[in-house]
C-alpha cells in the first residue's frame, strides 16, 4: 500500500531538517515506538506497539537511513518488523522531502509499506489510510512542539563553576518509555471524521 502525506511546520527549515533526520531525538512523537538501540551500522533497532480495538500487534525491528540528501533535503528511511508472537511483520519504505516556505517548513512523505497478520484487516475499506494521516497529523504537532521548546531560552543563573546549559540540554525531558497507540479513542476520531466527509457529501 502507498501513502502521500503532507504537513507543515511552524519553524525554519534547517532545524526541522536536523530534528527529522535525528532517529532518537524524533522517535518519542510516535505513540508506540521505542528505540532501544542504535548499532555501529546506523541502523536502530526497537520496538513499535500498536493496538486498535482487541487487537494487538507488538513488532521488533529495525530502521536505517537508506539516503540523507542535505542538499535538496530529502531523506530515505527503511523500516521493517516482526510481530514478537510470530503473527505477521510489517515493511515500509518513507521517503521525506522538505522545503521552505514563507518561513514554515513543507514535508511531503511517501510511504510504501506492506502489513501481514492480524493488522492486514485493518487495510480493507481504508482504515489503515486514515489511521495513518491521523498519526501523522499528531507526529508533525510533537515535532513542531519540540522544535518550539528546544529552541526555548533556558532560565536561571549557570551552575556555579561550570558553563550554562544549552537550550537542548536544559528543555530536553528524559526518555520515557513507549506507550502503545490506543486504538479505541483513534478509531472513535477516524469514524468521526469519515461520518462527517459522508454527511458532508450529502448536503
Amino acid at each position: 500500500m502507498k501513502l502521500e502525506q503532507h504537513f507543515e511546520v511552524e519553524a525554519p527549515l534547517e532545524r526541522v531538517w536536523a530534528a527529522l533526520v535525528d532517529v532518537e531525538r524524533v522517535a518519542p512523537c510516535l505513540p508506540g515506538a521505542e528505540i532501544t538501540e542504535q548499532g555501529d551500522d546506523g541502523v536502530y533497532r526497537g520496538d513499535f506497539t500498536v493496538k486498535l480495538g482487541p487487537t494487538t500487534a507488538a513488532y521488533r525491528g529495525e530502521l536505517s537511513l537508506e539516503e540523507v540528501d542535505e542538499a535538496a533535503h530529502r531523506v530515505a528511511m527503511k523500516a521493517s518488523g516482526q510481530d514478537k508472537r510470530g503473527q505477521g511483520s510489517a515493511r515500509a519504505t518513507i521517503l521525506s522531502a522538505l522545503r521552505e516556505e514563507a518561513g514554515s517548513t513543507h514535508v511531503d512523505v511517501e510511504t510504501d509499506f506492506t502489513i501481514t497478520g492480524k493488522l492486514a484487516r485493518f487495510g480493507r475499506g481504508g482504515m489503515i489510510k486514515d489511521v495513518s494521516n491521523r498519526l501523522l497529523g499528531d507526529f508533525s504537532s510533537c515535532l513542531a512542539q519540540t522544535i518550539e521548546s528546544e529552541s526555548a531560552t533556558p532560565s536561571g543563573d549557570p551552575p556555579a563553576g561550570g558553563p550554562a546549559p544549552t537550550p537542548t540540554e536544559a528543555v530536553r525531558p528524559p526518555p520515557q518509555s513507549a506507550k502503545p497507540i490506543k486504538g479505541f479513542s483513534l478509531f472513535l476520531s477516524v469514524l468521526r471524521d469519515r461520518l462527517r466527509r459522508l454527511f458532508g457529501r450529502g448536503e
